[in-house]
Order: structure tokens, then C-alpha cells, then sequence
């Protein structure tokens, strides 16, 4: 699939506001555009003679066993790209037997995405409002619709500088915001704000407040890696949050090396960010990620073709993954270790 013409494709449809909100970044959008190219830069060194007949993608998140490490990164109100939103998502996730981590910025509710797909491997993403009534609402619905951890975003304690939603004077529609309504006035053009004071300790909060293992995303350092860790994170996401908070920000392939190290093997670790090929794949597992998430490519197959879009872009990604591995020599995802990366 080729993905370029995926998103020219979802641009004509969607149109320059909707388009942008979800293409754009942050302030001259550096790091988004970095997101990408950090990929381009990792040179592998493939091993020859190696036995790939058969070449398996199997792997375990927190003890769930999946078919492949691409899962669908939590991205905002996909009713702006599809009117089935968040549902088609998971439909499409499910046959595609993908995790996806729903985002608390969902523009469906936390129970009706879980119902779309009800079997399906799921995780909640989470932010900390300045009205935690919203949070812990959305938490305990989580938590009582099966889904099995939950991602507090760290990275947002205000929103970053969104110049292309500016500049379209960008608003979402009543219909796409409804299921804040009940919950808190509209405090700016995507919703509640965030609370600005979450520190290390709302880990623990969060894990009593649902009983669910609690990962981090939006971590890009090691120290803050290790912290999250002894805070009581089951796992870390490397993550600029796809170049639209900290315009700047290292991007993701550079930060990976240094937060998995860091953590070792008290904790998963996975990335996001710029990830547009199975050989970006390739190269995040071999540098320590055990998961790797997508956004955009998903939301654009989500406004093209709905649930069988987004099936059919993780599937396109799963399977250049596995040509990788074979042209890598790479038969299990055990191999595709820090040694194919040219140093």
C-alpha cells in the first residue's frame, strides 16, 4: 500500500480543516517532519543464510498474546475523518488482530468502542483534566467495558501550538465533541483542559483507581523512563505525540536506544511516531521497542474505506514487515536484535 497516495486520497476527501487538524503539527512542525526521516536515517545490516521459510510475528503486551507488535496509537476524535469514529477503528484493529489504544479524546464513548469489537486486545488512553470527575469517569467506564491497561499521556500538561488549526480557525463539530457535554463545559476547541500538576505520583492513582497495569506515553528520556518504572508503570511509550506538543523534540527513532536501555527488562517499552513501513517496524524492534503504534496511516485508511481501510493499511504494514525480517534473516521477532542496526 502505498501510503503517500493514502493520505492524498483522505485529504481530497476530508478537506483542508479536518485534513489538517489531523496531518498537522506543532509550531513549524520540525519534529513531525523529523518523526519520519529519524527512520530513514537507522541503516541495517542484514544477516545472509539464515533459514526465514517460515517467519513468525507472534509476540506478548502485558501477557496478552497478539499476531503482530503494530497496534493503532491513540489518536483523537476519528468521527472528524469517518462518521463510524472510533468504532470503525476498532472493527478494523480486530480483523486486523491489532492492538488499539483508544484515546480518551475518543469522540465515541469508552463502552461503545469496546462493543464494536468486544474480543478484541484494547487499552485506554488516559489524560488527567483539571476536572478529574472527567477522568475518573472515563477510567472506571474503561475499566468496566474490558479494556486491559490504561496510557497516561505525559506530555500534555497544556496543548502545544496547533498553527494549522489556527489558521483554519479550526472548531470540532457539536457532534463530534458529545461525549464530553455531560461531563464539563467546553474549555477550549478540543474539549476539557489537562491538568497541568500531574506529576509521577497519578501513576499510582491511576493504578488504584482502575486495578489496571498503567503505561506512560510521551516519554523520550531515560531518567524519566526509569522513574515512570519505579512510580509503578507496567511499561513506557516513546513518544513525541506524532510532533504535535514540544515543536523541537527529538524525534522517537532517536530516543528509543536510550529509554530502552535505561529500562531493560523491568518494564515493555514501545514507540510511536513517524512509522510509515514494516522496515520502520523492523528498525524500532531492533532497537528495544516490543510494540510499535501507528496513528495517521490508520486515520487515513479509517476516512477512505472505514473498517476495511483501516484492516487493510495494518495489514499492509504487517505484511512489509514480514518481507523485512526475511530479507533481514530474521525469522522471530527475537532476532530482530540491536546487531542489525549499523552503528
Amino acid at each position: 500500500m502505498d501510503l503517500e497516495e493514502l493520505e492524498a486520497r483522505a485529504k481530497e476527501l476530508l478537506g483542508p480543516g479536518p485534513y489538517d487538524y489531523i496531518a498537522g503539527g506543532a509550531g513549524a512542525e520540525t519534529t513531525l517532519a523529523d518523526n519520519e526521516a529519524a527512520w530513514g536515517r537507522l541503516r541495517l545490516r542484514p544477516r545472509v543464510l539464515r533459514d526465514v521459510a517460515k517467519v513468525s510475528t507472534t509476540t506478548t503486551l502485558l501477557g496478552t498474546e497478539l499476531p503482530s507488535p503494530i497496534g493503532v496509537a491513540p489518536s483523537a476524535f476519528h468521527r472528524v475523518a469517518h462518521p463510524d469514529g472510533e468504532t470503525a477503528t476498532a472493527r478494523g484493529a480486530a480483523q486486523a488482530g491489532a492492538l488499539y489504544v483508544v484515546s480518551s479524546r475518543a469522540s465515541m464513548r469508552p463502552a461503545e468502542v469496546a462493543a464494536a469489537a468486544p474480543e478484541a486486545p484494547r487499552w485506554f488512553q488516559v489524560y488527567v483534566w483539571a476536572e478529574r470527575s472527567i477522568t475518573t469517569d472515563l477510567v472506571a467506564e474503561a475499566a468496566s467495558s474490558g479494556y486491559q491497561a490504561l496510557v497516561l499521556t505525559g506530555d500534555t500538561p497544556v496543548l502545544g501550538s496547533r498553527l494549522r488549526d489556527a489558521r483554519n480557525a479550526f472548531t470540532l463539530p457539536a457532534d463530534v465533541y458529545q461525549p464530553y457535554e455531560p461531563l464539563s463545559e467546553r474549555t477550549n476547541y478540543l474539549g476539557p483542559a489537562q491538568d497541568p500538576s500531574v506529576t509521577f505520583d497519578d501513576i499510582a492513582w491511576l493504578r488504584e483507581l482502575s486495578g489496571l497495569p498503567v503505561i506512560v506515553k510521551g516519554v523520550l528520556r531515560g531518567d524519566d523512563a526509569v522513574r515512570c518504572v519505579q512510580a509503578g508503570a507496567a511499561g513506557v511509550m516513546v513518544s513525541n505525540h506524532g510532533g504535535r506538543q514540544l515543536d523541537g523534540a527529538i524525534a522517537t527513532a532517536d530516543a528509543l536506544g536510550e529509554v530502552a536501555e535505561a529500562v531493560g527488562a523491568s518494564a515493555e517499552v514501545y514507540v510511536d511516531g513517524g512509522v510509515r513501513s514494516g522496515v520502520d517496524v523492523l528498525r524500532a524492534l531492533a532497537l528495544g521497542a516490543r510494540a510499535v503504534l501507528v496513528a495517521r496511516p490508520v486515520v487515513w485508511g479509517l476516512a477512505t474505506g472505514g473498517t476495511d481501510g483501516v484492516r487493510d493499511v495494518l495489514a499492509s504494514l504487517h505484511t512489509d514487515l514480514v518481507l523485512a525480517m526475511r530479507l533481514c534473516g530474521a525469522p522471530t521477532l527475537a532476532d530482530c536484535s540491536a546487531d542489525l542496526i549499523a552503528r
